[in-house]
């Protein structure tokens, strides 16, 4: 699987933005989806995590950090190979570049960080001016 983060730009403080991670190759199919991001100078943190389905009408799993809480939704596309990042009233500082990652969904690492998961995007720039 090879993974495609988009949806990247300059926004003002408050407004929105949507991320979207679309997969190559083989499917999602029984892989757990993350977004972090790494601003310049620090650690790549967690910033939300969504389960995968046998039965994509459930309801995944959701997860965020706290951060971004309240502020940010994922979803998932299965038609589509897709993963989304809503992002809602940003502030300047959740400029940072964004990845996707995927984990199976066996694994027994945490969710809430970077070595469990064993695919990455190439990383979008989210810019906030404030």
């Amino acid at each position: 699987v090879q993974l495609q983060a988009s949806g990247g730009g300059l926004v003002q403080a408050g407004g929105s933005l949507r991320l979207s991670c679309a997969g190559s190759g083989p499917t999602f199919n029984g892989y757990d989806m993350g977004w972090f991001r790494q601003a310049p100078g620090k650690e790549r943190v967690f910033v939300s995590y969504i389960s995968w389905s046998s039965v994509p009408s459930s309801i995944s799993s959701t997860f965020y950090g706290d951060s971004v809480k309240g502020r940010f939704t994922v979803s998932r596309d299965y038609a589509k190979n897709t993963v989304r990042l809503q992002m809602n009233n940003l502030k300047p500082e959740d400029t940072a570049v964004y990845y996707c990652a995927i984990r199976d969904r066996s694994s027994d690492g945490s969710r809430y960080s970077p070595s469990s998961y064993e695919v990455w995007g190439q990383g979008t720039q989210v810019t906030v001016s404030s």
